[in-house]
């Protein structure tokens, strides 16, 4: 835990550190806060497909 990865979605990226090992849902592989999802601009969206690298 506390690692940090780079998610990007549309041309927007952010850092966001790592603080659990869910999300618990068969096909999801990452559950971001809501300032992220408001950051990426997906607030509206719910369930999208992203980029992970390691940061």
């Amino acid at each position: 835990m506390g690692s940090f990865v780079i998610v990007s979605y549309s041309g927007r990226s952010i850092r966001c550190r790592v603080n659990d090992r869910g999300p618990f849902v068969r096909g999801r592989v990452i559950d971001i806060s809501v300032a992220a999802a408001r950051a990426l601009g997906i607030m509206k969206a719910g369930v999208v497909r992203v980029s992970l690298d390691g940061g």
